[in-house]
């Protein structure tokens, strides 16, 4: 994937690894639209990018990808407005924290249409185009969750197990096609994710897991952008997560069904 001179859609670009997407970006994309639920902040960041790349093209849309409406709305403007995109970043994402039995069942439902139903829909309505010029490129923005069963985050991990699936299969379809697929997985992340995803009353830390796991958004954006253009399947940012998650992929199950019992008794207690 050449990212000069490309058009790319970005989803959850007001905030975090999104945000930091536009930014990076910017300097090399011909046209960006961007898309989160907060115009105001959309606003703020389309002007300044615009302010320091007045070659760029910026659109902003508003939209809630948990509501049905809005998603199908976007891809119809998509369709009225001939939007041509080469790259999407398929970004936004909800999380929870906290025991499965005592979740928000609404909560549960948006996490699934933002994490699943909206990434893969959008991927499907711009595909075709891809597909047809021989070139594109699709960053699924999963997690390093999706590899492991995740006590206290049961359904988002479930959503990222999904999102890592869906870009290793997308990938193998569109082999020799001209369209790269890379699924961008990071561990801890210092963005305001966590502080979202928290319940009322539950202990917050700027990221979850030890801090020398956490990674700053500029690299693991840098890394993701880098693993994108070498074609490259899976991304996993920070040298110390490069590390451990291929060691807690070749844990036994039966081992790891006792760290997590025992981590999730202790989480239950914060």
């Amino acid at each position: 994937m050449k990212l000069d001179g490309c058009n790319v859609l970005i989803t959850g670009a007001s905030a975090g690894i999104g945000r930091e997407f536009a930014r990076q970006l910017a300097g090399r994309a011909r046209s960006m639209i961007l898309v989160a639920r907060r115009e105001d902040r959309l606003a703020e960041l389309r002007d300044q990018l615009q302010e320091q790349h007045p070659n760029l093209a910026v659109q902003i849309r508003q939209v809630d990808l948990a509501d049905p409406a809005q998603l199908q709305e976007l891809m119809e403007w998509f369709d009225r407005e001939n939007i041509n995109v080469d790259l999407l970043i398929n970004n936004a994402g909800l999380g929870d924290s906290g025991p499965f039995a005592t979740s928000d069942a609404i909560r549960n439902e948006q996490m699934t249409l933002v994490n699943v139903v909206a990434l893969a829909s959008l991927t499907r309505r711009v595909l075709p185009q891809m597909i047809a010029k021989h070139r594109g490129g699709i960053l699924n923005v999963s997690s390093s969750a999706g590899f492991l069963p995740m006590p206290g985050s049961a359904v988002y991990a479930a959503t990222k197990a999904y999102v890592t699936s869906f870009s290793e299969a997308l990938r193998a379809e569109l082999h020799g096609t001209g369209v790269s697929v890379c699924a961008l997985c990071p561990g801890p992340v210092q963005t305001e994710f966590q502080q979202v995803a928290s319940r009322p009353g539950r202990k917050v830390k700027p990221g979850p897991g030890p801090d020398f796991l956490q990674v700053p958004v500029e690299q693991v954006v840098r890394d993701a952008l880098a693993a994108l253009q070498a074609d490259r399947p899976i991304v996993i940012p920070g040298f110390a997560m490069k590390l451990v998650m291929p060691l807690a992929r070749l844990t036994p199950m039966p081992l790891l069904r006792l760290l997590m019992r025992r981590y999730s008794s202790r989480d239950s207690t914060v």
